[in-house]
């Protein structure tokens, strides 16, 4: 068996590399894959310790994150092709619609 330590750690990988991925990318595509993967530490987070705990609470609310993530990823992309056809470019430095 496993033990949960393993997947802390490869969760916390994860997570870094997502909010490195977010703070250090301009491109709008890569950030959302970061943030998705920042998620996904965490979805692996709570299984972990559903698991380690016998507990299915953790299951449900990776449940719940995953169904908010593909809203986030449908609105998200949205608004990227929105923005993509007004300006012709997808990166972050770029993106001023909401300014006067």
């Amino acid at each position: 068996m496993i033990p949960t330590s393993y997947f802390l750690i490869l969760s916390a990988f994860i997570f870094t590399i997502g909010a490195v991925g977010v703070l250090l990318r301009r491109n709008a595509l890569i950030i959302f894959m970061c943030v998705e993967m920042m998620l996904n530490s965490v979805n692996l987070t709570l299984i972990a310790f559903s698991r380690e705990w016998g507990n299915l609470n953790g299951q449900i609310f990776v449940f719940m994150i995953m169904a908010v993530a593909a809203a986030e990823v449908a609105v998200g992309l949205a608004l990227l092709i929105a923005n993509t056809r007004h300006r012709k470019s997808i990166n972050i430095d770029e993106i001023d619609l909401l300014k006067w």
